[in-house]
């Protein structure tokens, strides 16, 4: 009896062996068949290199042949009647708006954002806006301006205020010292008004003179045009 128990367990745990066995066999079947008929109804367009279901691929191949066309840049297929207007909008080089360098369209961001000259900046003393290649003639100028330390009683420059804020122990100096750094500070904040109120002229007169010449070739062209208009 006990040899009989044996044999059927042993029997049993044979049969579902098979059986699991089978089962993974089945399904491993019905993968490859069903790719090998996946291979079987697509194939793939020279063309486009899209797969394509086998009966319609002729009929694809003659239409996409004939109407598309691959963009040299990106690789995308694009309708050949949109190939020069998807060059222009997606590749074509751009001019910056602020100073007109013409560039890649990816890197134009980046250009306005950063290395654009006519970028808008604001200086660091008195954070009034201007184009970015102004900045250090503005600054030289600006950062020479001094204001009065209330802790130590002190004229100090704008671009040494910051070092001069950290080290301060806010005693006030004698009148005496005072008075010469007073002194001494207005006139360093004068030079530097002076020679901005210098360049402001300049620019003034500039602006003069080229309007002038300007209203003088209009009144030229003109009076040409006026005498053109009485000849006919």
């Amino acid at each position: 009896m006990r040899v009989d128990k044996k044999l059927n367990g042993g029997l049993s745990k044979l049969r579902s062996q098979y059986s699991s066995k089978a089962v993974c066999s089945t399904k491993i079947l019905k993968r490859i068949a069903m790719a090998i008929a996946t291979e079987e109804t697509t194939r793939i367009c020279n063309h486009c290199d899209r797969a394509i279901p086998s009966s319609n691929i002729d009929l694809h191949h003659a239409h996409c042949s004939r109407n598309l066309e691959r963009c040299k840049v990106c690789g995308d297929m694009i309708p050949k009647k949109h190939a020069e207007e998807h060059f222009l909008n997606t590749h074509a080089p751009v001019a910056c708006s602020l100073c007109s360098e013409t560039m890649e369209r990816e890197i134009l961001a980046i250009h306005k954002g950063e290395i654009c000259p006519q970028r808008i900046v604001t200086c660091d003393f008195c954070e009034f806006p201007l184009p970015a290649i102004d900045l250090a003639e503005h600054q030289e100028v600006c950062g020479n301006r001094t204001e009065l330390c209330h802790l130590c009683n002190r004229y100090v420059r704008l671009r040494e205020r910051y070092n001069h804020e950290s080290r301060c122990t806010g005693i006030a100096e004698n009148n005496e010292g005072s008075s010469r750094d007073v002194r001494a500070a207005e006139r360093e904040q004068a030079r530097p008004r002076r020679q901005a109120s210098e360049y402001s002229r300049r620019r003034i007169l500039f602006t003069i003179a080229i309007t002038g010449i300007a209203v003088l070739l209009g009144s030229l062209f003109f009076q040409k045009k006026t005498d053109a208009n009485q000849v006919h």
